[in-house]
């Protein structure tokens, strides 16, 4: 008897049952634990990719907050989103100016879409100095990386209405 309450003592004592005021079951597949990871400065692949998820459901505010610690990160998709939204003032103000650094900055680490999307800025001029050439140059590299609208656009002779809806072009046109 006095083995089995010896034993039963160790057991009900024992590290692994003691109380580390960790939580028991943490969050982990939830907006929850994707917003705190953001909120701690621990961004990762995971993390980042919810971001698609947050900007589809339309929490802009939320998807900016994820994406721009993502891009500060590294992530040249999170870059792409961030000038998605600053493109469309979702979540902010709208800025082509903004917009076309993060495309910049995604062209730079090698992103194809980062590229196509600088190339296009640069072609119109839109949120920085025209530069037809270079931005041709950025299209023809998207291309060459596999991107299928790059491709598409290379063979429209840079036609930019192949790629974009005429309901935006509003927002190309000059400003003076």
């Amino acid at each position: 008897m006095f083995k089995r309450t010896l034993i039963l003592s160790a057991f009900l004592v024992s590290p692994a049952m003691a109380d580390t005021g960790g939580t028991l079951n943490p969050e982990e597949m939830t907006m929850g634990r994707v917003m705190e990871n953001i909120r701690r400065g621990k961004p990762d692949m995971t993390t980042c990719a919810a971001g698609y998820l947050i900007t589809k459901s339309g929490r802009h505010e939320m998807a900016r907050e994820l994406f721009e610690v993502c891009a500060e990160a590294g992530y040249s998709g999170a870059m792409t989103w961030m000038s998605q939204l600053d493109n469309n003032g979702l979540g902010g103000e709208y800025n082509p100016e903004a917009a076309a650094e993060w495309d910049r900055k995604a062209a730079e680490s090698g992103d194809p879409v980062g590229k196509f999307n600088y190339g296009i800025d640069l072609m119109r001029g839109h949120g920085v100095a025209q530069d037809e050439t270079r931005g041709r140059q950025l299209v023809d590299e998207a291309a060459e990386d596999g991107l299928k609208i790059a491709r598409r656009l290379k063979a429209a002779d840079y036609d930019l209405d192949e790629v974009t809806p005429d309901a935006d072009n509003w927002k190309y046109a000059p400003a003076f």
